[in-house]
């Protein structure tokens, strides 16, 4: 089995978050391993360490493909070990993903204090590499293989079942990972625009709000709620509401249809007659 544990080029969003690597024990299901590449890649974290998986090349399985959804990258850099010493090499703080107490082993804490720590090792350490070590589907991860580690962590879930699929537990680390760095700065909370906002998100002209109000009017007619011999204050009013709210192009366009509809459903019912 080959050993391979470079390191992916930097992301986008910065070095820091190639400082982490997610390391699979012994998984048997090629799916759970494309499943976790995806979950991974969402939160913006591209390190993946298989140790000892059941299927050789398990990367290349058509399952893993199919599960990873796109992030076939992440399977293609994936990493490949015997054993979790030789994933863990130049790692200088290590998780140990369990959802069960033990009685010896290092100390435990749960997954937002193990984010939150992991963002302060990183920022003390400039060389600092954090491990996210998640078990076998079926057992977890031995005894042998949480002594590996500098940390229990533990993900709160309902103790009368607290059992995970693995690439759920992934997706949940490493979206707990991404908050943490969000609380640095060294990710965006909300999508990028690029400084550019929607059309349909940007205030409607003068134009487009009068327009909307000789519709409605029009559709208030079609249902004779409005009488055009007696309107009294209903349109001034009406006016004065549309242009206090401040509509978006995308508000006029849904209200535009909804006088459509409106007209159309009052000369199904009772035709007007011809202007």
């Amino acid at each position: 089995m080959r050993t391979e544990l470079s390191r992916p080029p930097s992301t986008g969003e910065g070095s820091v978050f190639d400082r982490l690597r997610f390391v699979m024990v012994r998984p048997s299901h090629a799916g759970n391993v494309g499943a976790a590449a995806r979950a991974i890649k969402t939160m913006g974290f591209h390190r993946l360490i298989v140790v000892s998986p059941r299927t050789a090349d398990v990367g290349l399985v058509p399952e893993a493909r199919a599960f990873a959804s796109g992030a076939t990258d992440v399977l293609d850099d994936m990493g490949v070990t015997d054993t979790l010493a030789e994933a863990l090499a130049g790692c200088t703080l290590a998780f140990a993903l369990t959802a069960r107490p033990r009685d010896l082993g290092p100390p435990a804490c749960d997954i937002r204090t193990a984010a939150r720590a992991s963002r302060e090792h990183v920022i003390a350490h400039p060389h600092g590499e954090i491990a996210m070590v998640l078990g076998t589907e079926r057992a977890g991860l031995a005894n042998e293989d949480v002594a590996l580690c500098n940390r229990i962590c533990h993900i709160p879930a309902n103790p009368d079942y607290s059992s995970l699929n693995v690439a759920q537990a992934a997706q949940l680390v490493a979206w707990e990972m991404r908050y943490a760095f969000i609380e640095e700065g060294w990710a965006g909370l909300l999508p990028d625009t690029g400084g550019h906002s929607r059309f349909g998100d940007e205030p409607a002209g003068n134009d487009k709000v009068q327009a909307l109000l000789a519709h409605w009017e029009e559709a208030l007619v079609a249902l004779r709620f409005l009488d055009p011999a007696h309107p009294k204050k209903l349109m001034p009013r009406m006016r004065h509401l549309l242009v206090r709210t401040a509509l978006s192009n995308d508000e006029v366009d849904m209200l535009r249809g909804v006088c459509t509809a409106m007209i159309a459903a009052a000369r199904q019912r009772a035709p007007l007659p011809d202007k």
